[in-house]
């Protein structure tokens, strides 16, 4: 059967009933006895496992399986639900989340069993204590030296082994199934290393099954290995045949390997593995056929036959009320009937029918907007939803104390601004985190609530959604901001002696800048605000920030409701139509040419007590302007935040409702044009981005 039809079905849901689990978890943590609260996460773990099973996805219905298990014994309180269970809870999730983005990008779930995290959910359902993640300690000399020969040139390898892996192996061993330690060297000239070792689990996996890896089979997709690698397997054929399906993949310089024997009723932490015995070396390309060679080389499982190519279309769908379809459905017969009346209307002679018909369909394309726009809306709820987890994870990372508090969840906001908004979020919320909150001991000496808080505030402000995200952690510290930017070489200074507080704070949007005193994990790298203001930049939006030294920060973004159709004010420089977004316009201003002064040898202009800077944008159009100098001036003022400025134009056309066309790719240089747009008479006038001219 070909499940493939229903792979964006599949990612669609496993992603509602992963954001479900963590916010069922993160309850479950805080109220241990909330029995709805254990049946949901039952339900949604039993939901999962059931879809990955029909789609044919084993690791991910296994560890599924396992979790179903820990919460059926939980639903009938043979088990309690203890903090280690949900540290154990979250590295599940962060699994199957690793599977969903595997099956996203290439259709498969990769090649990691996740065996550490099965272990320890199996320890929790037997009701022993979690074993933790063991380090790969180095051979005893004793182990060393009871090997057969013990010489210099012998190589051994110490791998740690789980209880459940010392009673699988035994289990395997009675079973008269053979149990082999192989160790992978890959090649010093081989460049995709990961690729190499891939081939080489997919090969031992045609002959048996690998129930270790040195290091964990992540560590190694990830290519957290030097050059080699050791793994077990059991498998009921030759040592040989397992060795030579290693060997055969190219790039790898040497297999060794030998069988492991366990002692009974011995108790294991270690095994010694003596690689003994060496795979002769595969047949050189030269003197085999590239095709058969090839086939040697990567195995193909049957399995993997059924996966499509290619990399499948997610995350467009959006989930409609039948309702609001019903209100479209209607539109488009009207926008059908006007259509008709139309026709009719201009085979006949008299004029007026015509104009009444265009009202009318005027009318009913304004309505049908207005329903389009409804059904592409999306609470942004769906992108906030995991920033409790987060900042769960992000306070023991930090070793601090903080709460996250959010508001407005419900506002909605184009899907397509939804989509992006998601990264600029993290990044301040993180920032925030790390960089905004005291120790618990600092907040004590200040005064504060041990446990900081963030805000995220999210609600609609006319044709905008404003979304917020403080803090009431230590404010932006002004001066540390002014010195790291004279040291950087931003500013000079002279130049952050003139600069406002403002001003200084708003450096920090410049690309890598950090003021961390160290790199963690979480921020120093200096990467991120500056992201942030692209983001929301290129959404038409924007962010400024507030801060008071000591008593926090906040930060705001604006974003248009949608990116489809806006309302714009037409003007014309140097004969050539353009579209400014209405709502960046404040004013628009007639100005006599003696009314502007310079001020650092730039133009600007008194607006009742208030210096604006003037843009000729004939200037940065690079096109003639059609007025004389002598003539007043039309100026568009427009604000970006606290800032305005005008913009010189030479005529207005008048205000418009426009469809934004992107222009992609051939515009990529030019920052202060957002788009393009087709008017009445099928001209093409471009679309100014007032925030970038500023």
């Amino acid at each position: 059967m070909d499940v493939s039809q229903y792979l964006e079905i599949f990612l669609d849901e496993t992603k509602e009933h992963l954001q479900n689990l963590n916010t069922q978890i993160l309850i479950l943590e805080s109220d241990p006895e909330n029995e709805n609260t254990i049946n949901e996460i039952f339900r949604a773990a039993h939901s999962l496992k059931g879809m990955a099973g029909t789609m044919g996805y084993e690791r991910m219905k296994n560890l599924t399986h396992d979790m179903e298990n820990v919460f059926s014994e939980v639903r009938n309180g043979k088990l309690k639900v203890m903090p280690e269970m949900i540290d154990v809870l979250f590295q599940c999730l962060d699994a199957l989340e690793e599977y969903t983005d595997n099956i996203q990008s290439s259709a498969s779930e990769g090649t990691n069993d996740n065996q550490a995290i099965i272990d320890r959910l199996n320890a929790i359902l037997n009701g022993g204590s979690v074993p933790q993640p063991k380090k790969e300690s180095a051979p005893t000399g004793e182990a060393a030296s009871s090997g057969a020969g013990a010489d210099e040139e012998e190589k051994w390898n110490s791998i740690n082994l789980e209880e459940t892996q010392i009673r699988v192996i035994k289990e395997a061993q009675k079973m008269g199934k053979n149990v082999y330690g192989i160790n992978v060297v890959v090649q010093d000239s081989c460049i995709l290393k990961a690729a190499r070792a891939f081939l080489v689990f997919k090969a031992l996996e045609e002959k048996g099954e690998i129930i270790v890896s040195v290091p964990s089979a992540q560590d190694v997709e990830d290519e957290k290995f030097d050059k080699d690698f050791t793994l077990v397997v059991i498998s009921e054929q030759p040592l040989e045949d397992v060795m030579n399906a290693a060997a055969n993949v190219s790039e790898i310089a040497k297999v060794t390997g030998d069988s492991i024997a366990l002692e009974k009723n011995k108790s294991y932490e270690a095994v010694a593995v003596s690689m003994q015995t060496e795979a002769p070396k595969p047949q050189s390309a030269a003197a085999v056929p590239a095709g058969d060679n090839n086939k040697k080389a990567a195995p193909k499982p049957a399995a993997e036959k059924k996966q499509t190519p290619g990399k499948p279309v997610v995350n467009r769908t959006v989930r409609v009320d039948i309702e609001k379809l019903d209100v479209l459905m209607n539109l488009v017969s009207e926008l059908i009937i006007a259509k008709n009346s139309l026709v009719a209307a201009s085979t006949q002679e008299q004029n007026a029918g015509v104009e009444e018909h265009i009202e009318y369909l005027e009318s009913v394309t304004t309505n049908l907007h207005e329903s389009v726009m409804k059904v592409r809306m999306v609470p942004i709820e769906s992108v906030v939803n995991k920033f409790p987890r987060m900042v769960r994870d992000l306070s023991k990372t930090l070793n601090k104390k903080m709460e996250l508090y959010m508001t407005g969840e419900e506002t909605e906001l184009d899907r397509t601004v939804v989509d992006e908004i998601g990264d600029p979020l993290m990044h301040l919320l993180r920032n925030s985190a790390d960089h905004g909150l005291e120790s618990a001991e600092v907040r004590k000496k200040r005064g504060k609530p041990e446990v900081g808080s963030i805000f995220l505030d999210a609600y609609q402000d006319g044709n905008n959604v404003i979304i917020e995200v403080r803090d009431d952690g230590n404010g932006i510290d002004v001066e540390a901001v002014k010195s790291k930017a004279i040291e950087r070489g931003a500013i000079t200074p002279e130049q952050a002696d003139n600069m406002t507080d403002k001003e200084i704070i708003n450096l920090l949007f410049l690309p890598s800048f950090s003021t961390a005193k160290k790199v963690t994990d979480v921020s120093g790298r200096g990467v991120g605000l500056d992201v942030v203001k692209s983001k929301i930049e290129s959404l038409s939006g924007e962010v400024e920030v507030k801060s008071e030294l000591g008593v926090g920060s906040t930060w705001t973004i604006r974003l248009p409701l949608t990116l489809a159709i806006i309302q714009a004010l037409m003007v014309v420089v140097g004969g050539e139509k353009y579209a400014i977004a209405l709502g960046s316009i404040q004013t628009i201003e007639d100005i006599a040419p003696e009314d502007i002064k310079l001020v650092q040898n730039e133009e600007v202009i008194n607006l009742r007590g208030t210096v604006i800077p003037i843009i000729r944008l004939s200037e940065i159009l690079e096109v003639e302007s059609t007025t004389a100098p002598e003539d007043n001036m039309a100026v568009v003022i427009v604000k970006k935040g606290d800032k305005m400025a005008g913009l010189v134009i030479d005529e207005l056309i008048g205000q418009q409702e426009i469809v934004i066309k992107s222009l992609g790719k051939y515009i990529k240089q030019t920052k202060f044009i957002s788009g393009a747009t087709i008017l009445g008479d099928g001209e093409v006038a471009l679309i100014l981005d007032a925030n970038a001219l500023m």
